[in-house]
């Protein structure tokens, strides 16, 4: 795999900063993308909700060429895939920020990017998706599943939209993905949909999108735990 620069969104924590600790030694610059600090690559302070945000990332990359646009971000309402998860209890507040942070966020990210992806000899997009956007899966967080659905429909359209320019778009749906967080909550029984992805398996999924060459296009990877929901 030949990787000279990559950007992972949501690199502070969670999937976002495993991916971050995974890729840095592996490419020549990182930009790591977060509000809070991120411990690894060079840390761009910006808040992707707002067009300042994404104003900022444009202007860290400058003139660089973009062989990887991670975006591993997201977010969920309050009490999410809990037992306390009430949609009709939800704050408009919450709903309009899930919506923004996981669909809206990545769409205007892409488009302010697209310049430096196509400066690349290898340019890939990856959005980390969730199994929440697939059919029939059973999840009752509204604006979550909402989100994640319209995702997939963003890397279909934008398939079409840069298969001439041969820019990989790819989403991972998986279930529950072993980061610390989530494994301490299914310890302490805090978190519904069953068991966990190891993190590492994830990471290989990720790797393997972007060592294919630009005649391939992987659209959508559904990843569920063996013993989770979804499988």
């Amino acid at each position: 795999m030949s990787l000279k620069t990559v950007l992972v969104a949501g690199a502070s924590r969670g999937i976002g900063l495993a991916v971050a600790e995974h890729f840095v030694g592996q490419c020549d610059r990182l930009w790591a993308v977060s509000r809070t600090a991120a411990p690894v690559g060079e840390w761009v302070q910006a808040d992707l909700s707002n067009l300042a945000g994404i104003g900022t990332v444009v202007e860290a990359i400058g003139n660089d060429s973009l062989d990887g646009l991670l975006y591993m971000g997201g977010t969920w309402e309050t009490h999410a895939f809990t037992s306390q998860y009430r949609f009709e209890t939800c704050a408009d507040e919450d709903l309009v920020r899930v919506i923004t942070v996981n669909l809206l966020a990545p769409m205007r990210l892409v488009k302010a990017l697209l310049p430096a992806l196509r400066r690349s000899d290898n340019p890939k997009i990856i959005f980390m998706g969730s199994l929440s956007g697939r059919d029939n899966y059973p999840g009752r967080e509204v604006a979550n599943s909402a989100s994640k659905f319209g995702l997939r429909g963003v890397v279909h359209s934008l398939r079409e939209e840069l298969r001439s320019e041969q820019i990989g778009v790819t989403v991972i749906n998986p279930g529950n993905v072993g980061t610390p967080e989530v494994m301490a909550d299914l310890a302490a029984d805090n978190l519904v949909g069953g068991a966990a992805i190891p993190l590492s398996d994830l990471l290989c999924i990720i790797e393997c999108v972007l060592s294919l060459s630009r005649s391939t296009c992987i659209k959508e990877i559904d990843v569920p735990a063996m013993l989770g929901d979804g499988a």
